[in-house]
């Protein structure tokens, strides 16, 4: 009997377990039911914000993503757009308020710690936009738009160490134009014309289209102007072999310019240079720039790339001119202009 008894409570205990089994694997399913569920209405609302925005409806957008945010409190990007929403409304505090977690956590993207650096910089908090944007670049060392920001927070206080931002940044992150178009700035306004053209004409050709472009264009006129007027060519002095050889291969080249700077003049400089360069320099010093300049050449539009790069400038009539008497240059240039991507890669950076 007793072994009767035994045998039942085994029996009853076996069944028990198989009865908490079941019981923990559905609340388990349900737990992750509900986490999904979180997941999903987060993103639903998400969406739902993201139309409100395009559809210039800010007061809905702020109240879903305000929904979306408290489901998915960790969720950057629907920071972001919350923060991005008050920003539109001018309500900066409010923008601050939604990425301050954010950073506090160490879970912001490099585009919450600009957001957030460019929010104190608007209110002239310069010291806590000078720690967001330091903090960001320690979190990402290869954000271009970091450095950019920081390195014009600087140049606002009238801060020269600017530079060396902008230089990082094009260092770091060579394809992000900002560094490009304020380092250009800088030099040309210290009077460093060699970096400055070097400088404009990357950024022009990484954004040919933009408001800025046509500042870029003007700072490049007036750069080679700069260059080979006087002895600026002749007592340009350096210790770095790259800046030597530009120079030397400009100073070559220099007597062209005693018939004016002209897109015409320019051209042939540069023309001259680029052959001297290939055969001197290029292996040494690869550089992306130089190897457009070679192509162009080779393809017959290198005449019709500085038109388009002095000409508009230095004279919009005679440049319109020009296109008009070389029509089919200037649509082959036209056409190679609009397909090509210039990327500048890694690596080259010589500016040490």
């Amino acid at each position: 009997m007793v072994r009767a008894q035994i045998e039942r409570w085994a029996a009853y205990s076996h069944h028990l377990k198989k009865i908490r089994m079941k019981s923990f694997l559905l609340g388990l399913a349900g737990l992750l039911l509900s986490a999904f569920t979180f997941a999903q209405d987060a993103a639903e609302l998400h969406e739902t914000a993201k139309t409100f925005i395009k559809q210039g409806d800010y007061s809905n957008a702020i109240l879903v993503l305000d929904k979306a945010l408290h489901l998915q409190p960790s969720n950057v990007e629907i920071g972001k757009d919350l923060a991005v929403v008050y920003l539109i409304q001018k309500d900066n505090d409010k923008a601050l308020e939604v990425l301050r977690p954010f950073i506090d956590n160490d879970i912001a993207d490099d585009q919450a710690y600009q957001l957030a650096g460019n929010i104190y910089k608007s209110k002239n908090d310069a010291k806590e936009a000078a720690k967001v944007y330091r903090k960001g670049i320690k979190k990402f060392p290869e954000s271009g738009a970091l450095y950019n920001e920081f390195g014009e927070m600087l140049w606002l206080k009238n801060d020269k160490s600017a530079i060396q931002q902008w230089e990082k940044g094009i260092e770091s992150d060579p394809q992000y134009s900002g560094n490009y178009f304020n380092a250009a700035n800088f030099y040309f306004a210290n009077n460093d014309y060699l970096w400055s053209a070097i400088y404009a004409e990357i950024f022009i050709n990484i954004d040919p289209v933009t408001g800025k472009t046509p500042i870029a264009k003007s700072i490049l006129l007036e750069d080679y102007k700069k260059l080979f007027t006087g002895d600026y060519l002749r007592n340009y002095s350096t210790k770095n072999s790259f800046e030597k050889a530009l120079i030397d291969g400009f100073k070559k080249q220099s007597s062209i310019s005693n018939m004016g700077i002209t897109p015409e003049t320019i051209t042939m400089i540069r023309t001259r240079f680029i052959l001297d360069w290939e055969a001197n320099h290029a292996e040494k010093f690869p550089f992306k720039l130089f190897e457009l300049h070679k192509s162009l050449l080779e393809a017959g539009v290198f005449n019709a790339y500085n038109q388009w790069l002095f000409g508009t400038t230095q004279n919009l009539a005679a440049y319109q001119n020009w296109t008009g008497t070389h029509h089919a240059e200037y649509e082959e240039f036209n056409n190679l202009q609009k397909s090509r991507l210039f990327k500048q890669p890694k690596g080259q950076y010589y500016h040490r």
